[in-house]
């Protein structure tokens, strides 16, 4: 991992990005925001708001990823831990699911 990739990881570069490819798509499909707002069944309001600062519910960006068909990558969101070996599996399967954490800190 590089620096810039470092440093453009933070909540408000990732949230620019975001509602600006969000954007760029919305322009591919020749919309205009209160006719993709529409669409999507966002809220023209909410939808303007989200291109201008990045500001949308977790349910009104489901709703533009379901208008735009860019649903997958929601379901690979915060999935499982993916296993490079079979040894890695193995220990895993052994260990007990935890129900809560410990951790406080």
């Amino acid at each position: 991992m590089d620096i810039d990739t470092i440093i453009n990881q933070t909540p408000d570069a990732l949230i620019r990005q975001l509602s600006q490819r969000v954007k760029e798509r919305r322009l591919e499909m020749n919309l205009t925001q209160k006719a993709f707002a529409w669409r999507s069944g966002v809220g023209y309001d909410a939808y303007r708001k989200f291109e201008s600062t990045g500001e949308i519910t977790l349910r009104n960006l489901l709703l533009c990823a379901i208008a735009m068909n860019c649903t997958d990558g929601f379901s690979e969101l915060f999935s499982r831990k993916s296993y490079q070996s079979i040894d890695e599996l193995l220990k895993a399967s052994t260990t007990t699911k935890r129900k809560r954490g410990t951790k406080n800190e």
